[in-house]
């Protein structure tokens, strides 16, 4: 796989917003995972190790080398507490397609206050806030799959 089939691969990618791909042909393998501000995507075969990033919107980057790319963790605030998923499923931010979300970034929320919905086996599990607080960043991505202990929302605890 060339550069420019990479590229085009990518962009189809983000064309269609879908999260995660691989592909195994011969001996290469490529997967590709995107998430956040920027996901980093790795190949091996028998050429140089290629290592891909892709920003949520825009034309991906790609460069060959030894090595992948470090990806800055964010560092949180002290005071932030993050809501995890407690089980694997996928990501809804409103109760129905169409409706509102149960909240957005700026929001103030109560402890046990529904933040979002994770469907898993056909089941809707609605997932509460647990403390009180604002909403300062939503982390998942609605009709997106996402694992145990993904970190959905950052909420500013009330003092």
């Amino acid at each position: 796989m060339n550069h420019k089939e990479l590229k085009e691969l990518i962009e189809f990618l983000i064309e269609k917003d879908i999260a995660e791909f691989e592909l195994e042909r011969g001996d290469v393998k490529v997967k590709i995972k995107r998430g956040g501000e920027h996901s980093v995507i790795h190949t091996r075969s028998e050429i140089p190790y290629v290592a891909v990033t892709v920003p949520q919107s825009g034309p991906p980057a790609v460069s060959a080398g030894s090595a992948p790319p470090a990806v800055p963790a964010a560092v949180p605030e002290e005071n932030l507490h993050i809501v995890k998923s407690p089980i694997v499923g996928t990501f809804y931010e409103s109760p129905s397609p169409g409706a509102p979300p149960f909240v957005k970034v700026g929001d103030t929320v109560e402890a046990g206050q529904v933040l979002c919905i994770v469907e898993a086996m056909k089941l809707l599990n609605e997932i509460e806030s647990d403390v009180a607080g604002e909403i300062v960043k939503k982390m998942g991505s609605n009709g997106q799959p996402i694992e145990y202990g993904q970190e959905l929302f950052v909420i500013r605890p009330k003092k």
